[in-house]
């Protein structure tokens, strides 16, 4: 949902934008054999495949998971939980190994991505459901001198798809919406920045572990709508 409008500041989702989570198929398979539990690469994809597209409907984002940390690990368990009849304990396993921010690592593009839009003197913000202050996971990662503001749904108080963090985001950057990029994987979430106003850039599906995530092309939407 890309507009006519040029496009003079950008905001980005955090987890599977611009960060990359361990891989959890692999954390699957290590807890079931700590189980006892046979599991092969392809089931464990399928467990993890399966939860992780159940955690971005709508009723799960409804919950209120990304308001505070006490809300984050209930909800996100008791998801997870789902899968514990296969391999016992494995929502407990999969909370503190695969949700915890510290274990995110930035994508390979996604560096150059920030440093490119730095150098055309394009603002960038962060809007992200999360119940966790993601400053200090940027500075350890020495990206946090590409990024001009932060609103985290748990300190705005108001989560993705809800227009007022991506308004807020837009007022950080000092950024009209029509003019503002949001980017990010999720169609349910991040696409409720069209409702504020915002131009929508919904990345592919990511690829495999360790592969760049195609943020190259944000890069090439803002040239094109500077043309």
């Amino acid at each position: 949902m890309i507009g006519a409008s040029p496009i003079r500041a950008v905001l980005f989702d955090w987890g599977d934008t611009l960060f990359e989570s361990p891989h959890a198929p692999t954390v699957i398979q290590s807890a079931a054999r700590a189980a006892g539990v046979g599991i092969d690469d392809a089931e464990a994809r399928r467990v993890w495949d399966e939860l992780w597209e159940a955690g971005k409907t709508a009723e799960e984002h409804a919950k209120g998971r990304d308001l505070s940390r006490d809300a984050h690990r209930r909800v996100w368990t008791e998801l997870f939980s789902r899968a514990n009849a296969r391999i016992p304990g494995i929502d407990r396993v999969l909370y503190e190994r695969v949700m915890d921010p510290a274990g995110w690592i930035p994508y390979p593009d996604t560096a150059p991505t920030l440093r490119a839009l730095r150098d055309r003197g394009v603002p960038v913000g962060i809007v992200s459901n999360h119940a966790y202050d993601l400053r200090p996971y940027f500075a350890a990662k020495d990206l946090d001198r590409f990024v001009d503001a932060y609103a985290l749904s748990y300190e705005v108080g108001a989560p993705k798809p809800d227009p007022r963090i991506f308004q807020t985001a837009c007022a950080m950057l000092g950024a009209r919406p029509e003019v503002t990029l949001m980017v990010g994987d999720d169609p349910v979430s991040d696409a409720g920045a069209g409702a504020a106003g915002l131009q929508v850039y919904i990345l592919p599906a990511s690829a495999e572990p360790g592969a760049a995530r195609g943020l190259g092309r944000v890069v090439e939407l803002v040239d094109l709508a500077r043309a």
